[in-house]
């Protein structure tokens, strides 16, 4: 039997597609691995380096079971469809008639029940209509609008603190600070690496605090954490020597940018940086998740029009490199800003998706571009993928020497906390 699970586990393939340079390359699990993660290590080492993290990362199964935050599909699903009881945290009946019947909307429709996030921007869109109606029964639509606004939010928030993650599984995180011990070993004379994701999640934030990496995500301040876009300017630095002001960059430092927002950003109308990072207790009443069209005209759309400013300024400078992992191009915001950085002739994207996805990623395919890579297919076992987050971090993000370090030093440290419990 173990000659028979190792031959099927020899034909297990992945496609590395590179355009009309190479075309279309498929490896063999194990040993095509190596031939990948060579041309990633590469890339990795480009002067601008930058990661998109999409909902792809933060969701794991086991056993069957969702361990992180659900993708949006399912996401979507769960709260659109329609429910025999009235469930008041979900769109009751009457809601879901008044959206039908005022504004010909059904949110069970393959639109909606695909994405909560074109649900959001449809009902920020009628939110910030009506709220300058004068008619008389728009106060009780505009009512209606904001309630379901707000269980969508709540929704989320709960999917994204209350999932197995929160109650022991360690799956989810255990792969997002592995992916941050890979990530900071960047050559120190490199510029930072930067992380976008599409995410609310706390995941990177938790990850790096557990490593004990600093990093700067556009809030500043230890009592009252506000959004201050200026800290995106700033480094970390060590002095070497205090008598000839030597400084040099610490190394470990990332910068995070969250382009739809997070469960810990809420508003407030206090100073001149009115967008708050809170710690997560309970669900905050003005959570910032999504920008909204409404948001695009109030401010102009603070925090995210910074946020995606900043992406734009990472990705099109010369020699940058964007991986994409857990990301499926369903964001027309973001997809503008990579077709824009691809008229850079020293840009270079590399996905970790589906190669046969149709829409985007087929679009970008047909392009034949050699500065477009896509990696995807078989992982090295069964259930598993070659683009999915833990086959990435594993087998494809460059092994270092410093890493037998990291697993010789967790390996003790767990020995330790297993003593000490077998003494209690």
């Amino acid at each position: 039997m173990p000659e028979i699970v190792e031959e099927g586990a020899a034909k297990r393939t992945f496609s590395f597609f590179r355009g009309a340079e190479i075309g279309v390359e498929n490896y063999k699990w194990p040993d095509g691995a190596d031939k990948a993660r060579q041309a990633i290590g590469e890339s990795l080492n480009a002067r601008n380096v930058a990661f998109l993290l999409g909902a792809g990362c933060s969701s794991s199964w086991q056993n069957g079971q969702e361990v992180g935050v659900p993708t949006m599909a399912p996401l979507a699903e769960e709260f659109t469809r329609k429910r025999k009881d009235e469930d008041q945290s979900f769109p009751t009946a009457i809601e879901r008639s008044l959206l039908l019947q005022k504004f010909g909307i059904d949110i069970s429709a393959k639109d909606y029940s695909r994405n909560l996030e074109r649900l959001m921007e449809l009902l920020f869109s009628f939110r910030f209509s009506l709220a300058r109606s004068s008619l008389k029964e728009a106060k009780a639509e505009l009512s209606t609008i904001n309630s379901v606004i707000n269980k969508v939010k709540h929704f989320l928030w709960n999917k994204c603190t209350g999932g197995a993650f929160a109650k022991g599984d360690n799956t989810v995180m255990a792969l997002y600070e592995s992916f941050y011990r890979k990530l900071v070993l960047r050559d120190r004379s490199l510029p930072r690496p930067w992380v976008f994701t599409t995410n609310y999640d706390l995941f990177n934030e938790t990850a790096m605090d557990r490593l004990g990496l600093p990093y700067a995500n556009g809030f500043s301040g230890v009592v009252e954490r506000r959004f201050n876009p200026a800290t995106f300017r700033y480094a970390l630095a060590e002095q070497l020597d205090v008598a000839s002001r030597k400084w040099s960059a610490v190394d470990g430092f990332v910068y995070l940018g969250k382009l739809h927002g997070s469960i810990s950003w809420t508003e407030d109308d206090h100073g001149l940086f009115p967008i708050r990072e809170i710690a997560i207790s309970q669900p905050p009443g003005k959570v910032m998740i999504f920008p909204t069209p409404a948001k695009q005209n109030s401010a102009l759309g603070s925090p995210y029009a910074d946020l995606f400013r900043e992406f734009q300024s990472r990705v099109v400078r010369e020699q940058s490199v964007l991986f994409t992992i857990g990301y499926a191009f369903g964001d027309e915001h973001i997809n503008n800003i990579i077709y824009q950085a691809l008229t850079i002739p020293t840009f270079r994207l590399v996905i970790f998706a589906d190669p046969t996805l149709p829409g985007e990623i087929a679009k970008l395919r047909e392009l034949n571009d050699p500065r477009i890579w896509i990696i995807g297919g078989d992982g090295p076992d069964v259930g598993r993928k070659a683009h999915y987050f833990d086959t990435v971090i594993e087998e494809f993000m460059p092994q270092r020497p410093s890493e037998r370090i990291d697993d010789a030093v967790k390996k003790v440290l767990d020995a330790i906390s297993s003593k000490k419990a077998g003494e209690e």
